[in-house]
C-alpha cells in the first residue's frame, strides 16, 4: 500500500489529501518506481488551483527520483534496480507518492555522483536552467542578464551557470537574506524589489543601456518593469507567472520600447525529443557532479506535510530548492 497526496477539487493548499493507495503492476511502457524523494515546484500550485486543468481526482507533483522495482512490457530504457529521476508535465503527475507507476520514456538514469535528494531538487529546475542557458539565446562573455527570483531554485542554478559563461548577473530578491544567498551563488548585483525601482536600478547598473536578456518567472507584477530593463532589441523570456498571468497587451509596446523580442517557452518543448533531453540532462548532471553548480536544498518536508509545503511556497518563504523526503 502506497501513501499518496491527491486532490479532488481545485483550490488552496487545503484541498490536498494524504491517503493510502494501491499501486498496480506496470502496463506497456510503464515502470513501477519506489520513490526516495520528490520535488516541490511552483508549477504544482498551478495544477492544484486550476490554472493547469487536469481530470479530477488527480495526484500531485511532476518530479521525483527513486529505484525501478518492476517494468512492464516493451520497456527497454531501464531495468529493475536502476537509479532514476524524472520530470515532465501531465504524463508524470503523481510524484507526491511513496510508490507509483510512471512512463519509462520519462525516466533518466541517475549518475552515481548525484543523490536521490539532489535529483528531486534539480531535475525540473536543472533542465529548465539548461534550456534557458543553452537554447534560448546565443550568450557571449560580457552579456548581462536580469534574473527575477534570483534566490529561488531555478534562479540559483541559472546564476551559477551564467557565471560559467562569463555573464554579468543582476538578480531581483525580496529580502536582504535572499540577496545574500543570490550573491553567494553568482549574482554580481541584487535589487530588492520591495523598496527599489527595478528598471531604474538596472539602467543605473548598465550605464543606461539595459540588459541583453530578462528571465522573468514572476509575471503580472514585473512584466512592464522587465520590458523597461531591456536594451534595444533585447529579449524578454517569460518563464512563469507566480504573481499572476500577464494581461493582454498591444504588441506595438515591444516596438515602442526598443524593438524588443518576447518569448514564453515551456520545458516540455525542449525535452520532447529524447536526444535533446539526454543532451541537456547530460550538461546539468556533469556540472553538478563536478561541483561547478551547487544544488541548495533549503526545505525538506514529509509527504504528510504537503499542505504546509504549498503554503510556504506561495508565501515566498522558501529559498533554493524544496523536496519531499520519502
Amino acid at each position: 500500500m502506497a501513501k499518496v497526496v491527491t486532490f479532488s477539487q481545485v483550490g488552496g493548499p487545503e484541498v490536498l489529501r494524504y491517503i493510502d493507495s494501491d499501486v498496480a503492476e506496470p502496463g506497456v511502457g510503464q515502470v513501477r518506481l519506489r520513490q526516495v524523494a520528490a520535488g516541490l515546484n511552483f508549477a504544482d500550485t498551478y495544477f492544484r488551483n486550476g490554472t493547469y486543468p487536469v481530470p479530477l481526482p488527480s495526484g500531485m507533483g511532476v518530479e521525483g527520483a527513486g529505484v525501478v522495482e518492476a517494468i512492464g512490457p516493451d520497456v527497454t530504457q531501464v531495468k529493475v534496480g536502476d537509479r532514476v529521476t524524472y520530470t515532465g508535465f501531465i504524463n508524470t503527475l503523481g510524484a507526491y507518492s511513496t510508490e507509483r507507476l510512471v512512463p519509462a520514456s520519462s525516466l533518466m538514469r541517475l549518475p552515481d555522483a548525484i543523490s536521490f535528494e539532489t535529483a528531486a531538487a534539480m531535475t525540473m529546475r536543472g533542465l529548465t536552467s539548461a534550456y534557458l542557458m543553452r537554447r534560448i539565446y546565443d550568450f557571449k562573455p560580457g552579456d548581462t542578464i536580469l534574473l527575477h527570483a534570483a534566490a529561488g531554485g531555478v534562479g540559483l542554478i541559472v546564476s551559477q551557470w551564467a557565471k560559467l559563461l562569463g555573464l554579468t548577473v543582476i538578480g531581483t530578491v525580496s529580502t536582504e537574506e535572499k540577496s545574500a544567498i543570490a550573491r553567494a551563488h553568482g549574482c554580481d548585483y541584487t535589487i530588492n524589489y520591495s523598496h527599489e525601482d527595478v528598471a531604474k536600478r538596472v539602467r543605473e547598473l548598465t550605464n543606461g543601456i539595459g540588459v541583453d536578456v530578462v528571465f522573468d518567472s514572476v509575471g503580472k507584477s514585473t512584466f512592464l518593469s522587465s520590458l523597461d530593463s531591456l536594451r534595444r532589441r533585447g529579449l524578454m523570456v517569460c518563464v512563469g507567472t507566480s504573481s499572476g498571468t500577464i494581461d493582454g497587451f498591444n504588441p506595438n509596446l515591444l516596438a515602442q520600447k526598443g524593438s524588443l523580442y518576447l518569448t514564453r517557452p515551456a520545458l516540455a518543448d525542449y525535452i520532447s525529443d529524447s536526444s535533446e533531453k539526454t543532451e541537456l540532462a547530460g550538461e546539468i548532471f556533469e556540472h553538478i557532479a563536478a561541483g561547478r553548480i551547487r544544488i541548495e536544498i533549503n526545505q525538506r518536508y514529509a509527504l504528510s506535510d504537503a499542505v504546509q509545503a504549498h503554503r510556504d511556497l506561495e508565501a515566498r518563504k522558501t529559498t533554493g530548492s524544496s523536496i519531499f523526503v520519502i
